[in-house]
């Protein structure tokens, strides 16, 4: 087995922390109507599900059918633009992860079930894009996650081969999408875990419940292949 090439990471829930401004989009739209602000951790629960499942956890009134749901989703959507960075940042604990990486000029970038409308400026915002060499949404590939497709997209973005990449992820897809696309893959527990959901039951090849755990863990695997350099060097 051959030393890492890349490193590619979910988005919401895996890399960066989005769901204060969906838990503030929320009560902004249930604040109009006159209903109570919901608790953070509501909303949280639901942000790798997608823009649906967070208008109905935040309407659990209107019937799954109703009208009003996609039209409150369209308006939440169109605000969510206009507020996609205001409270969102890297899980902690991250950047020095990254910033590790590349000074191992190991490479690292996105693949996420996020349209890039909202992928591409949140990654600005946050001084990620300069950086990531590789940045995939749904609307660059025919087949989103849980298919492999984004993930052998954004290995050829980076040059580099599937099988020498890592991907990083906080939901079940994630890791069904990694294995399909023959790359180790880490299930990691800080994300937006759903309640009795279980990483360790998604069959990832590694189990990281904290960035500590992951930033140990991977510092260990490159650490293992470099001194295997080293030693060779040594010799010669």
């Amino acid at each position: 087995m051959s030393r890492p090439a890349a490193v590619f990471f979910d988005l919401d829930g895996t890399l960066v922390d989005t769901a204060p401004d969906f838990h503030a989009g929320v009560n902004r739209l249930r604040e109009r109507q006159g209903l109570p602000a919901l608790p953070y951790d509501t909303i949280r629960a639901v942000v790798s599900e997608g823009a649906r499942a967070v208008i109905a956890t935040g309407f659990p009134q209107l019937p799954a059918d109703a009208p009003e749901l996609e039209t409150l989703r369209q308006t939440f959507l169109s605000e969510y633009a206009e507020h996609l960075a205001d409270h969102s940042r890297l899980f902690p604990g991250l950047d020095t992860v990254l910033a590790d990486m590349e000074s191992r000029q190991l490479a690292w970038g996105v693949v996420t079930n996020k349209p890039s409308r909202f992928t591409n400026p949140l990654m600005a915002a946050l001084g990620l894009d300069s950086r990531s060499v590789a940045t995939v949404c749904p609307d660059h590939v025919s087949q989103t996650k849980p298919h492999p497709e984004p993930l052998y997209k954004a290995a050829e973005l980076a040059g580099v081969n599937p099988a020498q990449c890592i991907y990083v992820g906080d939901h079940v897809r994630d890791i069904e999408a990694g294995r399909s696309a023959g790359m180790i893959t880490v299930a990691v527990g800080w994300g937006y875990v759903q309640a009795g959901d279980s990483p360790a039951s998604w069959g990832a090849d590694v189990l990281c419940e904290t960035v500590t755990d992951f930033a140990n863990w991977l510092t260990a695997y490159l650490n293992s292949f470099d001194s295997v350099v080293e030693k060779t060097h040594a010799k010669l």
